[in-house]
């Protein structure tokens, strides 16, 4: 039954038996007769097949529910079994958003896995409502995101302060100005993250305090992510906001340059997330080895 229900799972993951037969390593008749059973045992079916689409039934996204639980029961007993030996092992399903994954997280994880070899980690990258919605369907146990949308059912511990700074291009020609007024700003050319990002929320709330909304600037263009906005900088004259983790390098290496802004600070935390009500010895193992490296209380 737990292969059975592993193989459902991996199912409704890729939404294709094929693509999971092959990550199983089984056949896709193979897939076919697990599934077949699974409705068979409980007499109802599971997936609605439309050609080669499937999708999950009503009764399907209850077992789904379960599977969800027995493997967190499974994640829980291997590790806290694992804590009567000296090795301790296990599976963390963490969730970045885009800047942390690429700027932050990385020295934070080579530190936890040279202290815990035993446990494995598999890191999912999105932004911040991407990785929000994870951790609430269970698919990841942790989250590191750099926007707070007050979701009540969502735990937020703030680690690490961050500043999103005005950049262009080290050779542009506004490069030697000191600081611009915000109807300055508006006239700017602007590159901005994809609605849903933490980065974007956090500007639009700051701006909108100024009473400046994003209607009012000169978006060009909205990208999905903070390297490639990067990229579009150095080849053009726009503007960007961007995390000073971001951009350390190309201000250090005189690539990019900071434009102030007068009377405009924009500041935020970075979060640690989890659910409320839901806690387990391996995410709270990572979240001290977080607050260890920030020499923090979280």
């Amino acid at each position: 039954m737990d292969f059975r229900l592993k193989v459902f799972y991996t199912v409704v993951i890729r939404l294709n038996f094929t693509k999971a037969a092959a990550e199983l390593y089984i056949s896709q008749p193979a897939v076919s007769k697990h599934i077949q059973e699974l409705e068979e045992t409980y007499k109802t079916k599971l997936f609605e097949r439309n050609g080669s689409k499937i999708a999950l039934t009503p009764a399907g996204h209850l077992l789904l529910q379960h599977t969800k639980s027995i493997f967190d029961i499974y994640r829980e007993i291997e590790f806290d079994m694992s804590s009567f030996v000296t090795k301790r092992q296990g599976l963390l399903r963490l969730g970045a958003s885009t800047t942390l994954s690429q700027y932050v997280i990385s020295p934070i994880l080579a530190q936890f896995h040279k202290k815990e070899k035993g446990i494995s980690i598999h890191l999912i990258n999105g932004n911040t409502e991407q990785i929000e919605k994870a951790l609430i369907n269970k698919e990841i146990e942790i989250g590191v995101v750099e926007g707070q949308s007050k979701n009540q059912s969502i735990k937020y511990l703030p680690f690490l302060k961050d500043e999103l700074v005005l950049v262009c291009r080290f050779l542009h020609p506004l490069a030697n100005k000191n600081e611009i007024t915000l109807e300055e700003l508006k006239k700017l050319r602007l590159l901005t993250r994809e609605r849903g990002s933490g980065t974007l929320e956090v500007i639009e709330h700051t701006l909108k305090q100024q009473n400046v909304k994003l209607t009012d600037l000169q978006i060009e263009m909205q990208l999905g992510s903070t390297e490639s906005i990067k990229s579009y900088l150095l080849h053009s004259d726009c503007f960007a906001f961007m995390s000073i983790h971001a951009v350390s390098k190309e201000l250090k290496n005189k690539e990019l340059t900071v434009i102030d802004i007068k009377n405009l600070s924009i500041e935020r935390f970075f979060f640690c997330i989890t659910l409320v009500g839901k806690s387990d010895t391996l995410s709270e193992l990572f979240i001290r080895s977080i607050s260890d490296y920030y020499n923090l209380e979280l």
